[in-house]
């Protein structure tokens, strides 16, 4: 891929999630992907991350991912961005800095890995049992 096919993958992907669009988002990635958070260790499959965000789209309104900084590299991309919505049950505005780490093959998301602040994402996901 070209270096501008792959931002616009990212662009595509990152967007979606923004959009709430998680059939979007999961039509980035190749069938086999790997998803991984250092919060947890633990690998999801494309349809665990599909419901992982579709339950953080039903309770984070106003999603943008701000300041987004993205480098290509041979098979993939690296994106540092600041996660930004309101918290619905509630209506606190709330920030994730994150670091987004992506294999790339065919133009599909074969692997990311996402680094974060634990504690940013406990106040994401506060309430979520609610």
């Amino acid at each position: 891929m070209t270096d501008t096919e792959m931002r616009a993958l990212a662009k595509r992907f990152f967007d979606s999630v923004e959009a709430g669009d998680i059939d979007g988002l999961v039509a980035c990635y190749a069938p086999d992907a790997k998803i991984w958070h250092n919060t947890d260790q633990q690998e999801q499959t494309p349809e665990d991350n599909r419901k992982t965000l579709a339950a953080m789209v039903t309770r984070i309104s106003d999603r943008l991912y701000d300041d987004r900084r993205i480098d290509v590299f041979p098979g993939g991309f690296v994106q540092q961005h600041v996660l930004r919505g309101t918290r619905m049950h509630d209506g606190e505005r709330l920030s994730l800095p994150a670091c987004v780490i992506c294999q790339v093959k065919d133009a599909k998301i074969t692997r990311l890995d996402e680094y974060f602040d634990s504690a940013h994402v406990a106040q994401f996901r506060k309430y979520a049992n609610a």
